[in-house]
């Protein structure tokens, strides 16, 4: 250099000392930094690891949004087609009746005309209740079996039950339901025909006469004051509360249809601007 002829550019650089004077410290250079791990907190802790585990994680989480997304148009179109499907007077009966165990369609609230819901809620509470009025008929007459008065009785209460039940929802509930539905009292006959049927069956529990067995296949009062004075109290006080079921059970169903006739006479729309149903 111009300003020290002796420095040889070949000589190796001696050590830098930044503490020493200054004259010394303006003829050498410093060396070069050693290079260090990339960390953000100055190797108190262990460099980041940035694996592909989030960005994998990332994307599974999207197809997820994705599939429910997915999920909840196709939920959205079919509600659209079935509400044009009711608008056109076209229904889709889905089962979700019980809730726990659904095996029937069955919504008064959302489906049947509001002046017709009364009448459709007792209806509905006559089903239920010629259900419980079987189911204790079995009771009843199994303890009559076997208080010694044959199993042929018993089998005959299960045939009631076993007929009775879903007949009485497929011949005259579901047509009155469908027809309330549909707030058209034209298509009542089906109707009138098996739930006069079924009214004429209570009563005929109800006496219970004995021409099968004694009449012992039905919790009637003939056979209920038979087992009494026969020396089966117990059987007859239950026999006695068969025929109260099935009395008011018959109470309710003539309600109903009584309601239903003034509805069809007043072929509906009259019905609805002149009779409350209630």
């Amino acid at each position: 250099m111009a300003g020290n002829p002796d420095w040889n550019p070949l000589d190796e650089e001696e050590e830098v000392n930044p503490f020493s004077s200054p004259t010394h410290y303006s003829h050498s250079r410093l060396p070069a930094l050693i290079p260090e791990p990339a960390s953000y907190n100055y190797d108190r802790n262990p460099a980041i690891d940035i694996t592909l585990d989030k960005a994998t994680n990332l994307k599974q989480k999207e197809r997820e949004l994705k599939a429910k997304e997915a999920e909840i148009r196709r939920e959205e179109e079919v509600k659209r087609k079935e509400e044009a499907l009711a608008r056109a007077g076209v229904f889709l009966d889905v089962s979700n009746w019980p809730p726990f165990f659904p095996i029937i369609h069955h919504d008064i609230a959302n489906e049947i005309p509001d002046y017709l819901q009364r009448m459709q809620y007792v209806a509905f509470l006559t089903l239920l209740g010629l259900v419980l009025c079987l189911f204790w008929n079995i009771l009843a007459v199994y303890a009559a079996s076997i208080k010694g008065k044959g199993i042929n009785i018993l089998f005959l209460a299960f045939i009631y039950f076993m007929l009775g039940v879903p007949g009485a929802y497929i011949l005259w509930y579901h047509p009155l339901y469908r027809d309330c539905r549909k707030d058209s009292a034209f298509k009542f006959g089906s109707f009138f025909i098996f739930y006069m049927i079924h009214i004429c069956f209570c009563h005929y529990a109800m006496v219970a006469p004995p021409i099968i067995y004694h009449g012992l296949s039905l919790t009637g009062v003939l056979s209920a004051v038979y087992l009494t004075t026969d020396g089966y109290a117990f059987v007859g006080n239950l026999y006695f509360i068969g025929l109260g079921l099935f009395f008011v059970e018959s109470l309710l169903s003539i309600w109903v249809l009584e309601r239903a006739y003034r509805y069809f006479r007043g072929t509906g729309k009259a019905a609805k601007a002149n009779y409350p149903i209630y």
